[in-house]
């Protein structure tokens, strides 16, 4: 009876430190936040062809991973400027972001709306976005479109 009792208190004690790990890791940190909001910033500047602002947060050197290919800062702002490609609307369903020093990586379940040489698409993605603190300003090094189902989730 007594090891029963024992185990039971373990056993309650194990769930509820597990609760708490769970709401800690749901709060993002000053900095995470940061991040998630420059993302959600950067939606909008896509959707509102902000080529200006975009070049401002994309490092020179940053990379873009699409459906369809791969490519660079210009020909990235040149698509988003002639609305070859254009990000209507990015709605965003789940947030996972990791720091490591100056660096941080989030990952972005969206459903993204956009208009692809003249064709409307709405397509579930989880976007990759990396970026670095170069002196106090978060650049974005690349951003990655992986095309997912919609019951994809994102581990936190």
């Amino acid at each position: 009876m007594k090891v029963s009792i024992l185990g039971l208190c373990f056993l309650l004690i194990g769930i509820q430190a597990s609760f708490a790990q769970t709401s800690t890791t749901a709060t993002p940190t000053k900095a995470e936040q940061e991040i998630i909001d420059l993302s959600k910033q950067k939606w909008q500047w896509m959707a509102d062809k902000n080529v200006e602002k975009l070049a401002q947060l994309f490092d020179d050197k940053s990379k873009f991973v699409h459906m369809s290919g791969t490519w660079k800062k210009d020909e990235e702002l040149e698509i988003i400027k002639t609305g070859s490609i254009w990000y209507r609307k990015a709605d965003v369903h789940d947030v996972a972001v990791e720091l490591f020093d100056n660096t941080a990586i989030i990952w972005s379940r969206i459903t993204l709306e956009s208009t692809v040489r003249g064709s409307e698409a709405k397509v579930e993605f989880t976007v990759t976005e990396v970026y670095k603190k170069q002196v106090n300003v978060w650049k974005m090094l690349a951003l990655t479109f992986s095309s997912v189902r919609d019951t994809h989730v994102i581990k936190h």
